[in-house]
C-alpha cells in the first residue's frame, strides 16, 4: 500500500493519457499530454485534473479562429465573438452546436437574398420556399453550397 498503490495509480493515469492521444486530439492537447507522459506522476495527475481542460480550450480557440479567418456570415461572426469573449464551456458549446445554428441563420439570409433577386426561375423560387419552410440546418447548407445551382 505504501508504494504499490501510487505506482498503480500512475500507470492508470498514463493509460488514460494514452487513450486521449489515441483519439487524435488537437495540437495543444497533444503537446500537454506528451509533456505529462514525459514528466512525473504529479505532472500526469495535474494534466488529468486541469491541464487537459486548458489545452482543450486552447485547441477550441484555434478552431474557432480558423472559422473566423474563413470570413463567415454575420450570424457566425456574432456567435464566434460571443464564444471568444466567453468561458471555455461557451467555446465548446459553440463548436458542438452553436456553429451549426449560426450557419443556418446565415444560410436562411442567403436563401432570402436569392428569393429577392429579380427574374429567378419558378423552380428556384419554389425550392427556396421549400427550404425556408421545411429545411433543417443541413438542408439549408446543402442548398446554399450545391442545390441552388441545380435549378
Amino acid at each position: 500500500l505504501a508504494t504499490g498503490l501510487a505506482k498503480a495509480q500512475d500507470e492508470d493515469n498514463m493509460v488514460a493519457i494514452l487513450r486521449i492521444l489515441a483519439g487524435k486530439p488537437g495540437k495543444g492537447v497533444t503537446r500537454e499530454a506528451n509533456r505529462a507522459l514525459d514528466g512525473t506522476p504529479a505532472d500526469r495527475v495535474a494534466f488529468l485534473a486541469t491541464g487537459l481542460a486548458k489545452a482543450q480550450d486552447e485547441d477550441n480557440m484555434v478552431a474557432i479562429l480558423r472559422i473566423l479567418a474563413g470570413k463567415p456570415g454575420k450570424g457566425v461572426t456574432r456567435e464566434i465573438n460571443r464564444a471568444l469573449d466567453g468561458t471555455p464551456a461557451d467555446r465548446a458549446a459553440f463548436l458542438a452546436t452553436g456553429l451549426r445554428l449560426a450557419q443556418a441563420e446565415d444560410d436562411r439570409v442567403a436563401v432570402a437574398t436569392i428569393l429577392a433577386r429579380p427574374g429567378i426561375s419558378a423552380a428556384l423560387y419554389a425550392e427556396c420556399q421549400r427550404v425556408l419552410n421545411d429545411g433543417t440546418p443541413e438542408v439549408l447548407r446543402h442548398f446554399i453550397t450545391v442545390g441552388q445551382y441545380q435549378f
